[in-house]
């Protein structure tokens, strides 16, 4: 009898320390991990789409923590980075998918008919169906020398630029794009294209000055601080810019 009741003793302490030890370890961050790949279930549905079941879910030998914490895709079995993946074909990458909130399995997250990467082009909040519109916001530090442009608080990109040199610095502080022209006349004489003024016009962001024979100066100083104040931008990435901000656009330089 003291032997069966051993018995049944030490069959209860087996079964007690595989549940403790299989639920503990099938947690991460606290949270359920069923496949024990180190993402918790609920991120693998809501979040990276991945299967919760299959630690790999692209079977390609990496686990799903591993891509994702390497910045590699867990829907492609090609070692493929997140910005370079659009799993759902919208137009719209993965790492822009996870940084909006988006579905990256479902091209049109909030069903109104329009792609997720058509909205996101076009200004509109990919989450909700009413055609409401993100903030735009352009920040410009000065002492890395790039411009930085940001949709709903997501940066979309950066652009090496050329600020104020030291005599004629450019002005720190919120501003508002105030005007835009296609191209402005400077009154050093020379022409800036793709022009976004601010503080009623005295100083903007424009693309690399033309004098009036055609030179285009400066291209090899951006990067630099020797423009008599302005923002000056690359060739490409300055008509990027004036396509894409509208008069109030906030513009932070610090």
């Amino acid at each position: 009898m003291r032997n069966k009741i051993q018995n049944i003793l030490l069959l209860s302490f087996f079964i007690f320390y595989f549940l403790f030890f299989n639920f503990f370890s099938a947690l991460a961050n606290g949270l359920p991990d069923s496949d024990r790949d180190g993402v918790p279930d609920k991120d693998e549905v809501e979040i990276y789409k991945t299967n919760p079941k299959m630690a790999d879910t692209d079977g390609d030998g990496y686990n799903d923590w591993v891509e994702l914490n390497k910045g590699f895709s867990p829907h492609n079995p090609r070692m493929v980075k997140l910005e370079d993946n659009d799993y759902d074909n919208d137009g719209l990458s993965d790492r822009m998918e996870l940084n909006f909130h988006t579905d990256l399995t479902n091209p049109d997250t909030d069903g109104d008919g329009y792609l997720d990467g058509d909205e996101i082009s076009g200004g509109y909040d990919p989450l909700v169906g009413n055609g409401a519109r993100l903030e735009k916001r352009i920040e410009i530090n000065t002492k890395a020398q790039v411009l930085s442009y940001f949709l709903g608080g997501v940066r979309l990109g950066s652009f090496s630029v050329s600020t104020g040199k030291a005599s004629m610095p450019t002005p720190k502080g919120n501003f508002t794009i105030y005007n835009k022209f296609s191209k402005a006349w400077s009154s050093y004489g020379l022409w800036m294209p793709y022009w976004l003024g601010m503080q009623f016009g005295r100083f903007g962001i424009h693309e690399l000055p033309v004098w009036p024979s055609g030179y285009k100066e400066g291209e090899s100083h951006l990067g630099t601080p020797v423009s008599h104040g302005c923002i000056r931008l690359g060739v490409g990435p300055a008509e990027l810019i004036y396509n894409w901000t509208p008069v109030g656009t906030p513009v932070f330089i610090y």
